[in-house]
């Protein structure tokens, strides 16, 4: 029996004698699924996380500190760990990305309700109950752009001079996102994890939430990988949710400027992560379309780099693979 005739036999065990219908809604960059039930004249989602490859446990977890923190996340109306399956309320079918994909004029209504709803998660409680955001787990993110994009997208090996300039790059990025002050962090909060709802936005995808920096899921939202915004506009949302996060009582820097570069700093390291997952979704996982979505994330990180002397190295390592020559940029010492 395969794992969708599995789930049908378990939603026939939660609505015993009433018919259903059962199509699939969506699949992520994990092993999960997920299917919208069809019950008279009332939807549902049934999340199918195979247990030799997922664990419930989390999303258990982080689902009621949310719905504590007052944002609209699913509701957990049955489950069975043991096989991997859940059934949730249904968010609906528009994401954040099909809506601004279709209505761009909606992005600054949408964001304001995003950036209130992250605020309303920051400020959780129950945040430090959650894994840490610590330097291993940093480290691990990061070292998916030598493991899966350079070795196994851009198909190179690293010199030890370019090595030891990864390893000194790395190291300033993880200085920067572990002094930040921490909070409650989502981890993938951005514009195919936001549901159009009521209230909005509906918040899925949030099981690998952790306790860590305080600038992470705004990069997440506003360098997103899916869709694209130009600087000017992603600088006014910044500093729309500083100035709403200083109100609320968050642990952001005082000073814009610094809070800006600690933005960009993890944005780095984020973009470094996303681009290594993107390649090992494809050489592994067989899910070629995130290939299309790595151009948009390479102009982000290239972008940020640009503007820090520290970052800039990175820079150079990356010219250097995508040509035959060596680069013959100059301005930093290694």
């Amino acid at each position: 029996m395969d794992r969708r005739q599995l789930a049908e036999h378990w939603v026939k065990a939660q609505f015993p004698g009433r018919p259903f219908s059962m199509q699939t809604a969506s699949a992520d960059a994990s092993f999960r699924r997920y299917f919208r039930i069809f019950v008279e004249d009332q939807t549902f989602i049934v999340m199918d996380a195979p247990p030799q490859h997922e664990n419930c446990g989390p999303f258990l977890n982080v689902a009621a500190i949310l719905a504590e923190a007052g944002v609209h996340v699913p509701r957990i109306l049955a489950h069975d760990v043991g096989q991997g399956f859940m059934l949730l309320s249904d968010l609906g079918s528009t994401t954040f990305l099909q809506a601004l994909t279709d209505q761009p004029a909606m992005a600054q209504d949408l964001y304001g309700d995003a950036m209130d709803a992250l605020i309303a998660l920051q400020l959780s409680g129950h945040a430090k109950n959650l894994p840490p955001y610590d330097q291993a787990l940093l480290s691990k993110e990061l070292n998916l752009f030598p493991e899966w994009y350079i070795a196994q997208h851009l198909q190179k090996p690293l010199s030890d001079r370019q090595q030891t300039i990864l390893d000194g790059v790395f190291g300033h990025i993880l200085r920067n996102n572990l002094a930040q002050s921490k909070v409650l962090v989502h981890r993938d909060y951005h514009s195919r994890n936001l549901m159009m709802s009521s209230p909005n936005p509906g918040i899925l995808d949030f099981q690998d939430a952790v306790y860590g920096p305080v600038t992470y899921d705004l990069v997440s939202l506003f360098k997103d990988a899916y869709i694209r915004w130009d600087e000017d506009r992603i600088l006014d949302w910044v500093i729309r949710y500083w100035e709403k996060a200083r109100k609320a009582g968050l642990p952001v820097a005082a000073d814009f400027a610094s809070f800006y570069r600690d933005f960009e700093w993890m944005g780095v390291q984020r973009h470094l992560k996303v681009l290594g997952i993107f390649a090992r979704l494809h050489y592994r996982d067989g899910k070629s379309t995130y290939l299309n979505d790595m151009p948009v994330v390479m102009d982000y990180l290239r972008k940020a780099c640009e503007r820090y002397r520290e970052l800039g190295p990175l820079l150079i390592v990356l010219d250097e693979l995508n040509s035959a020559e060596p680069s013959q940029k100059i301005g930093y010492t290694f």
